[in-house]
């Protein structure tokens, strides 16, 4: 049945690729002097998976006027084990292939701003760039494994402009600095998303904080917008010229816009660790039940995060959520101080207790040393600060249960 499945899905696909393929026979036959190359950047949506924003290519016949967008950001919910692919790293994407009006008018009345941008490519580039899309929308060519930062939409658009160009783009951008890592483009992006943009931010591993070129930075589109207007191409009698020959705004945005800048963690993350903190301290002098009660929700959360990061790093391809040092803030022996925070109501903890916390308290310092050491370049202080008064002031509660059991001994 899966086998028949699978063979039904891939004569649909054949189909598809062929009437699309027949609608643009003018673009895929016309001589390369015709055809005019422009990279089209759509602005980020309203909804969490449009906030990186998108960009397609654009073939355009001069003979006939016919105008094709070439994007590799389809994907299918409905592929066998969809989810759980996704959860482990493993999602599949396709290249599409549409006429641009009907791409477009999808992305105006979304209010997503549109941005055409017209390269200079030889004939033969462009019909060299034309041969290569046609060939990547076969069915047997079209899937490919993508991930996040260095095989999406946009990196693939990036790539086979490159291709097409000789390797210009990436020769120049490779030379030049980003100007953010892979975290702050991140929580950038979906700071209009908090409860989102601080998950992504606290499962970010150090590879998220490795400094980048311009090349890498256009994993997203409006960076790779920005960054071709920079090259230079040569113009066959011994000058340059600008591979951008013109910019145009085909329609405004009407969304909020994301911020320039990522916003600092460090100041409400701090807060809010020395808020839950006093909270906690003060529910255990009058309020013990509050006090168990908050004090096993955070263990909880604590527990839950570092289970989440541990699979991440040991069972799945998400390769910058790798080695996570939050691990040493947040991790599963918080689960074994569950029945203590309960229990110190009215007993002193366990010798098996104390043991944890003093592990706990030991991997906090280990995070603080490392945060200060040289070569470190996980960026872990808004989680430290929001964790470190947490974990001190439980301490706190557990010992101020063992010091009332001592004083009540004869």
């Amino acid at each position: 049945m899966n086998q028949t499945r699978r063979t039904i899905l891939f004569f649909l696909l054949v189909l598809l690729c062929s009437a699309a393929t027949s609608t643009m026979a003018g673009v895929a036959d016309t001589a390369g002097e015709n055809l005019e190359i422009s990279l089209i950047t759509y602005g980020p949506g309203d909804i969490y998976w449009e906030r990186f924003g998108h960009d397609a290519i654009e073939l355009r016949d001069t003979a006939s006027g016919e105008e094709v967008n070439f994007n590799y950001g389809v994907f299918n919910f409905d592929e066998k084990n969809f989810i759980f692919n996704f959860a482990r790293g493993r999602m599949h994407y396709l290249i599409d292939a549409e006429p641009t009006t009907d791409e477009e008018n999808f992305y105006v009345q979304a209010g997503r701003s549109i941005t055409k941008q017209r390269l200079a490519l030889t004939p033969q580039q462009a019909a060299a760039l034309r041969d290569f899309l046609f060939w990547n929308l076969r069915p047997e060519n079209a899937v490919y494994n993508y991930d996040y930062y260095v095989d999406n939409c946009t990196t693939r658009v990036r790539d086979a402009l490159d291709r097409a160009l000789g390797g210009v783009i990436k020769a120049q951008l490779t030379k030049l600095p980003g100007g953010m890592t892979y975290r702050q483009q991140t929580i950038r992006l979906m700071s209009a998303q908090p409860w989102l943009m601080l998950i992504l931010d606290l499962g970010l591993g150090p590879y998220a904080d490795q400094p980048l070129n311009a090349w890498q930075e256009s994993f997203l589109p409006d960076e790779l917008q920005k960054n071709i207007s920079g090259i230079t191409l040569s113009d066959g009698h011994g000058g340059t010229q600008p591979l951008v020959q013109n910019e145009t705004l085909l329609s405004p945005n009407r969304l909020s816009v994301p911020p320039v800048t990522p916003p600092d963690l460090r100041i409400p993350l701090g807060i809010a660790g020395l808020v839950f903190a006093a909270l906690l301290i003060a529910a255990r002098r009058y309020a013990p039940l509050v006090y168990a009660l908050l004090g096993s929700l955070f263990l909880l959360l604590a527990g839950l995060a570092g289970v989440a990061m541990l699979m991440l790093w040991t069972l799945t391809t998400h390769h910058s959520a790798w080695a996570n040092a939050n691990l040493l803030l947040f991790n599963p022996l918080a689960f074994l101080l569950l029945r203590s925070v309960w229990r110190s109501r009215h007993v002193a903890p366990t010798r098996l207790s104390n043991i944890v916390l003093l592990l706990q308290l030991i991997a906090i310092l280990i995070a603080l040393l490392m945060h200060v050491l040289p070569g470190v370049t996980q960026q872990t202080q808004p989680w430290i600060l929001f964790a470190l008064p947490c974990w001190l002031a439980l301490a706190w509660a557990l010992r101020q249960t063992e010091s009332i059991s001592a004083a009540s001994l004869p």
